[in-house]
């Protein structure tokens, strides 16, 4: 009983070993390019963010412009 009790905490021992290791080599670079096309994503994201605004405003300027000619025209 205590040699097979031996054997299950040694194997158990050497089964945790495997799974503490770090990431390896390829799971590195994938994760580090994962990481490089989230980051040009957000980029990407920003960008469109920053030109939504900028049709936003030139919106509201011409819809105002608008609303300046049809005013004229009333008078």
């Amino acid at each position: 009983m205590n040699k097979m009790l031996i054997a299950a905490a040694a194997s158990s021992v050497l089964f945790l070993a495997g799974c503490a290791s770090g990431p390896s080599d390829a799971s590195s670079a994938k994760i580090d390019e994962l990481s490089n096309q989230v980051s040009q994503l957000s980029q990407d994201v920003q960008a469109l963010k920053s030109e939504s605004m900028s049709a936003r405003e030139e919106a509201a300027r011409a819809n105002e412009r608008i609303d300046n000619i049809a005013q004229s025209y009333t008078k």
